[in-house]
């Protein structure tokens, strides 16, 4: 399917997108509100609960990195690669990811400082703030604003690749798993030094941006495959779906255990291996949860299927802010000898950070001018999409 066929081709509307957004979003949630609890619990008869909720959602920055290459290249690859394309989608990342992502650095560096490191004097805390900034450091969550900037980066090199030659589009899922895989090697075994913060650089996640980019472009083609319904049902189709489900479930309980193993018993495994099972988990997660949207969007009651919708529009805005709730609720550990007050603290944690997170961000959508600022680009709640494909501004991060 060559760049002159698809320019013609008109984009279907995509709502489904949200409701996999919003699974995404509730998985960054999962992990970060038990990553204390995986520590704290070991001797708990519930730390296996505490360490799946930790591990099997660890879905978040995958999926936010496939959906974000879905969406640009679904919206980018039948159109004119030029100065004014070009222009547009540049003053749309310095707007609504680059400039929030410098605000909230700003506002959890600041936060740090007054709470660990006062004694710090302003030279040392300036020069301190830009080297955290421009590595991605500034707060543990920022890692992933950091890594979507690179490949903005990239993403005009990708796409006039894919235009000119439009048969490279066919090897664009070997060729992320090989640049990623090749990354980890070479830094594993072939560097001297290896690589700092691994995780916080782009080619880590090379198998889930150009997998993004395959899907968005040849969507039209694959839909069939990927939405389950009676009328896509053949055998062979039906069949894939059993396979990509059993092994989603497979290689995600793998992981869980893997984890479980390390932290309740102590046992060491191959780094190799953790990679590995992670990769896999991620890569078939993406998949499973565009099905499973198209699955809830016509299962679940029309009011309910709004809501998440919404949380999936405002999920850029809750990534970044919902590390401020759980920082604040961590200040007040509950002290007690009873289990079962424990784990609601914990639940508490991440409600919590769910509600609060939404509610400032949903507030800052409906009454704050300007809102983009903090946030991205956010809707108003009442605002329907009306464009071809849900906007790729709801849908980045």
């Amino acid at each position: 399917m060559g760049a002159t066929s698809t320019s013609m081709e008109k984009r279907e509307n995509i709502p489904e997108l949200l409701l996999v957004r919003a699974m995404a979003i509730i998985g960054v949630l999962s992990v970060h509100s038990t990553s204390f609890a995986t520590v704290d619990m070991v001797n708990s008869n519930y730390f296996f609960l505490y360490n799946f909720f930790n591990i099997f959602m660890k879905i978040g920055t995958t999926t936010f990195i496939f959906l974000s290459s879905f969406v640009l290249f679904y919206n980018y690859y039948s159109r004119p690669l030029d100065k004014k394309l070009l222009g547009s989608f540049y003053k749309k990342r310095l707007m609504y990811i680059i400039i929030p992502y410098l605000v909230f650095s700003l506002f959890y560096f600041t936060i740090l400082h007054f709470l660990y490191y006062p004694e710090r004097s302003l030279s040392t805390e300036v020069h301190n703030f830009f080297d955290k900034v421009l590595t991605g450091k500034a707060y543990t969550h920022l890692y992933f604003v950091y890594i979507n900037i690179q490949f903005y980066l990239m993403f005009p090199l990708f796409l006039w690749i894919m235009k000119k030659y439009p048969k490279t589009v066919k090897w664009a899922i070997p060729a992320g798993f090989a640049l990623q895989w090749g990354f980890f090697m070479l830094n594993k075994y072939g560097l001297e030094t290896p690589v700092a913060n691994r995780g916080s650089w782009s080619f880590s996640y090379f198998s889930y941006y150009l997998l993004g980019a395959a899907i968005g472009i040849y969507y039209p083609k694959l839909k069939e495959w990927i939405i389950i319904a009676r009328n896509h049902a053949t055998s062979v189709r039906v069949t894939t779906w059993i396979v990509l489900w059993a092994c989603w479930i497979a290689a995600g309980l793998t992981h869980v255990y893997l984890y479980y193993e390390t932290r309740l018993h102590g046992h060491s495994f191959n780094t190799t291996l953790f990679d590995l099972v992670w990769n896999i988990h991620g890569v078939l997660t993406a998949l499973v949860l565009i099905q499973l949207a198209f699955i809830l969007s016509k299962k679940l009651p029309p009011i309910l299927s709004r809501l998440i919708s919404r949380l999936g529009q405002l999920s850029f805005g809750v990534y970044l802010i919902h590390p401020f709730f759980l920082l604040v609720y961590r200040q007040h550990p509950l002290h007690t000898g009873m289990a079962w007050l424990l784990h609601i603290w914990y639940l508490g944690g991440f409600l919590l950070a769910l509600t609060g997170s939404w509610i400032v961000v949903g507030f800052f959508a409906r009454y704050v001018p300007f809102n983009w600022i903090a946030f991205g680009s956010l809707s108003h709640p009442q605002k329907r999409p009306s464009q071809p494909i849900i906007p790729e501004k709801h849908l980045e991060a």
